[in-house]
């Protein structure tokens, strides 16, 4: 199959556009497309063979000229073409830019989004998690830019204040463990057991596995938030 090239998307956008009323010429200055009609504010596309960084560039150097400028690209199969369009639609809502999809085989484009001022939804949830976690979080033990896998977060500081805690003073009650470590949800962590740390010796007492005492060598012991009294 031969490699399509941003002529063979030119077409099918110009189609497009005239169907709405407009004229429509390519390479008018910078712009690979250009579409009037009567007095309104010109309508810009940049057309690629694929979703680039350069193309947002040109998108957003359009927007000194026109509020409505689209990118357009092929539409493609499969899982990870289908993946990034859901990211790069969201990136084309953020900088106020339209989205038009050409199918090659057939030449039909049409208009997956159109240009409009971005007006962010903030999640209060998404925030208060954030900020739970920075509050929890003792000290700055990762450096930014890291890996998710092995990161110190505040609920793996937590699991290890239990797990230094029995590991000197054997198996313990869950709520003696929370109060002398300041790890308010001590009980809850050591019964979910998320990292293999923890066995269930009696109703609502807890010991160090081999795995947790292996692993507590690795991360190293944590103190509790509080002074043990």
């Amino acid at each position: 199959m031969t490699k399509p090239s941003e002529t063979d998307l030119y077409p099918p956008v110009k189609a497009l556009l005239e169907t709405q009323g407009y004229e429509v010429k390519g390479e008018i200055g910078d712009a690979d497309v250009m579409a009037c009609r009567g007095s309104e504010d010109p309508v810009i596309v940049e057309l690629k063979t694929g979703f680039s960084l350069a193309l947002f560039h040109q998108g957003v150097e359009r927007l000194k000229v026109t509020d409505l400028v689209y990118i357009a690209v092929p539409r493609q199969t499969g899982k990870v073409f289908q993946r990034n369009l859901k990211d790069n639609t969201a990136l084309c809502r953020r900088l106020g830019l339209g989205l038009i999809l050409v199918r090659l085989r057939d030449g039909f484009a049409e208009v997956l989004l159109d240009p409009a001022p971005y007006k962010p939804i903030k999640s209060k949830q998404r925030k208060q998690r954030l900020l739970r976690e920075f509050q929890r979080r003792v000290g700055d033990p990762n450096a930014g830019g890291s890996t998710r896998r092995g990161l110190m977060t505040a609920y793996r500081q937590d699991a290890l204040r239990c797990a230094t805690y029995l590991e000197a003073h054997g198996p313990t009650k869950g709520a003696v463990v929370a109060r002398e470590t300041g790890a308010p949800t001590a009980t809850t962590i050591m019964r979910n057991d998320h990292y293999g740390w923890f066995e269930k010796v009696e109703k609502g007492i807890y010991a160090l596995t081999p795995k947790g005492k292996e692993d507590l060598a690795r991360w190293g012991e944590v103190a509790p938030v509080k002074p043990v009294a």
